[in-house]
């Protein structure tokens, strides 16, 4: 799998450096449309792994209409620093390896924005 950073300014790896929380970590996958059934049953993985780690709270995975073969993982930990601990932990840097050769991911580290009468932090 290929790594590609969202922001301009500030790495994924400087992201997970705060110990802000709660975090989202937005992450968007795209991939060959042939490889999507087996980048679901390797995220699925890569999933219960993650559910099993200390501060994460939940995920909802997403997918593009229309047949496409772009997704977005929404999910929520208790900071920063719970989720640099499993994304670093051998275990999961190992299965990164099983995902497809065109899978790319763009992970995002977000934290909530008020803005007045519109969204609530």
């Amino acid at each position: 799998m290929k790594f590609r950073e969202v922001d301009r300014q500030v790495t994924y790896a400087e992201q997970l450096d705060g110990d802000e929380g709660p975090i989202e970590l937005i992450n968007l996958f795209t991939m060959d449309i042939a490889d999507v059934d087996l980048f679901l049953r390797v995220w699925s993985d890569d999933a219960a792994f993650m559910k099993r780690q200390p501060g994460f709270v939940r995920t909802q995975l997403h997918r593009g209409t229309g047949g496409s073969a772009t997704f977005v993982n929404i999910a929520t930990w208790e900071s920063a620093t719970a989720l640099r601990t499993a994304f670093t932990s051998p275990e999961f840097r190992a299965a990164v390896a099983r995902y497809p050769h065109s899978v790319e991911a763009a992970p995002q580290v977000c934290t909530p924005v008020a803005v007045p009468g519109i969204c609530t932090a």
